[in-house]
C-alpha cells in the first residue's frame, strides 16, 4: 500500500535536518515528504489509500503506516497536508477561503486534527470562488502558491499570470500580486475518458504505444478554428473522420484529445479576449505530469503561445512556503 518515492538528486543533496512532513493527500492516493530546514525533500513515501481508499483504520492508520518512522525518529515534527484530506469527506473539514486569496488566507484557514501518534496535523483549506458559477480547489492553491515561491517573477508581473494545472479537471488560475484572483476548471481529462469508455466514439479506436502527434495537432487546430460550432459539433468527427478514411482507428484517441484540450484553451483564449489579452502575450507555467504539461505545450503553441514551463516541486514547496508562513517552521531560502 506504501511506498518509498525516490528524492529527486538535485534536491536531496541539498539535505539537511528533518524540519516538516508535509502530505498531498487526495482522492486516490497520498504522497509524504519528510522536508529538511530548507524544504528540501529528504525522503518521499507514497500511499495508494486516498481518501476514498481508505483501510478500516481511517486515517490514523494510514498517516502512522506512511509517516510513522519519521515520527519515531523526531516525534516533534510538524505536520502540515493539503488537498482531498480536508474535504467534507476527509480527516477534518477545512472550509474553503474566497478569493482573492493569498497564502496568508490560506494560513488562517488552517484546520487542526490530533492523531492518535498525539502529533497535530495541520491542514490547509481549499479556495472557493463564489458567483452564479462557483468554482472550487483542494490541493492546486498549494500547487499555486508552490510555483510562485520558485518564480519570483510571477509574483512581481504588474499583468499578472496565468498557471495552467492540466489533468482529470484542469485548472486555470489567475494569479496577481500574490494572490489567486479568480479561476477555471475545465472537465477535459474526465470528458476525454467518458467520450472514449463509454461512447461509439471508442468502438473505433485502437490503441497504440506511441502519440499520433499529427493526429493530436489536427485536433487542437479543428477545436481553435472560430469557423465551426464548439465542441458538441466537432467530437462527432472522430467517428466519421474515421469512417471516411483520413483517420486511422490508431490515431483517433490523440485527436479526440487534441479536440478536448483545442477547446479548453479556446475557451481560455475567449476569457482573455475580453480583457484585450491572449495566450500569445501572456505569463504561462503549467503543473503537473510531464507528459500532459508537454501535450498542453504542443497545444498551446498553436495558440501563439511558445513560453508555457513546468514548474517542478510545486506541491513540496507550497506546502513548505504555507508551513512557513503558519510559524511551524523557520522561513527559509529554497534550494532550486
Amino acid at each position: 500500500m506504501t511506498q518509498a518515492v525516490p528524492a529527486p538528486a538535485a534536491v536531496s543533496a541539498a539535505a539537511g535536518a528533518p524540519a516538516l512532513i508535509a502530505l498531498d493527500w487526495g482522492t486516490t492516493s497520498m504522497r509524504a515528504y519528510l522536508l529538511g530546514e530548507d524544504g528540501a525533500v529528504l525522503q518521499g513515501r507514497e500511499s495508494s489509500a486516498g481518501i476514498m481508499k481508505l483501510p478500516a483504520g481511517g486515517f490514523d492508520e494510514v498517516f502512522d503506516e506512511t509517516c510513522g518512522a519519521w515520527l519515531d525518529l523526531a516525534l516533534a515534527l510538524p505536520v502540515i497536508a493539503a488537498g482531498m484530506v480536508g474535504s467534507a469527506q476527509g480527516w477534518l473539514e477545512a472550509p474553503y477561503i474566497q478569493t482573492p486569496a493569498d497564502a496568508s488566507a490560506l494560513v488562517g484557514g488552517i484546520v487542526k486534527v490530533q492523531a492518535k501518534r498525539g502529533v497535530t496535523v495541520h491542514i490547509v483549506p481549499g479556495v472557493l470562488q463564489p458567483g452564479m458559477l462557483p468554482n472550487v480547489m483542494r490541493g492546486e492553491e498549494t500547487q499555486i502558491f508552490g510555483a510562485l515561491a520558485g518564480d519570483a517573477s510571477l509574483e512581481s508581473g504588474a499583468q499578472g499570470a496565468l498557471i495552467g494545472l492540466p489533468g482529470t479537471h484542469a485548472k486555470w488560475a489567475f494569479v496577481s500580486g500574490g494572490r489567486i484572483e479568480r479561476f477555471y476548471t475545465f472537465m477535459t481529462g474526465e470528458t476525454f475518458s467518458a467520450l472514449r469508455d463509454h461512447t461509439i466514439l471508442g468502438r473505433t479506436m485502437r490503441a497504440t504505444e506511441h502519440p499520433e502527434s499529427e493526429a493530436f495537432v489536427r485536433g487542437v487546430d479543428t477545436a481553435k478554428d472560430a469557423g465551426h460550432a464548439g465542441m458538441l459539433a466537432t467530437i462527432f468527427s472522430t467517428r466519421t473522420l474515421g469512417l471516411t478514411g483520413q483517420l486511422a482507428p490508431e490515431q483517433q484517441a490523440d485527436y479526440l484529445s487534441g479536440l478536448l484540450i483545442g477547446h479548453e484553451l479556446r475557451g481560455l483564449n475567449e476569457v482573455l479576449a475580453r480583457e484585450q489579452a491572449n495566450l500569445a502575450g501572456k505569463t504561462l507555467r503549467l503543473i503537473g505530469n510531464d507528459a500532459l504539461c508537454e501535450r498542453y505545450r504542443v497545444a498551446l503553441a498553436r495558440f501563439g503561445c511558445n513560453d508555457a514551463k513546468t514548474v517542478a516541486l510545486a506541491t513540496e514547496r507550497g506546502l513548505f512556503r504555507i508551513a512557513a508562513q503558519a510559524g511551524l517552521v523557520k522561513s527559509a531560502a529554497r534550494a532550486g
